[in-house]
């Protein structure tokens, strides 16, 4: 469950209404513990997160060498540390939704957009992207657990 957020109040939450009747519970559970956290396990849980480099689109087509995406990659990095300098915490987005090849463009686009946030509404996204984290993370832990893309081989949810 840690690894999902490292909030320890939300994995013992989720933890402790086990088990689940299916993963649609197990999520809903998932998205109101992330909804109930305290400002202090919003920064336990984002004190433990990294920023995750999308892999280079170049290496899947044999190309290598230098490229924009190690540009881009420079840039990320730099737009990372100024974030972390101004609300300090490492930047969280959740890239569910995005295809592999526009994941470092949209990285950068968040990170310089919500560079120009105010603190308070800051922290209130970085908390919403951890949800959006922690909920992706628990769906692909169940599918990698049940060995299924949908549905599982049993009556709960293996949490």
């Amino acid at each position: 469950m840690h690894t999902c957020c490292r909030s320890r109040a939300w994995a013992r939450r989720v933890a402790a209404h086990r088990p689940y009747p299916d993963v649609d519970a197990l999520l809903a559970a998932a998205d109101e513990a992330a909804y109930d956290l305290a400002p202090d396990d919003i920064t336990e849980a984002l004190t433990g997160e990294d920023l995750v480099l999308p892999p280079d689109p170049a290496v899947y087509s044999g190309h290598s060498g230098y490229s924009a995406y190690s540009v881009a990659n420079t840039a990320l990095v730099a737009a990372h540390s100024a974030y972390q300098t101004r609300f300090g915490h490492p930047f969280v987005i959740c890239l569910d939704d995005i295809a592999p090849g526009e994941a470092l463009d949209h990285l950068l686009a968040g990170l310089r957009t919500r560079l120009g946030h105010d603190p308070v509404h800051e922290r209130e996204l970085a908390a919403e992207e951890l949800r959006r984290l922690a909920r992706g993370r628990l769906a692909r832990l169940t599918r990698t657990e049940t060995g299924r893309e949908t549905g599982i081989n049993s009556p709960y949810v293996p949490v």
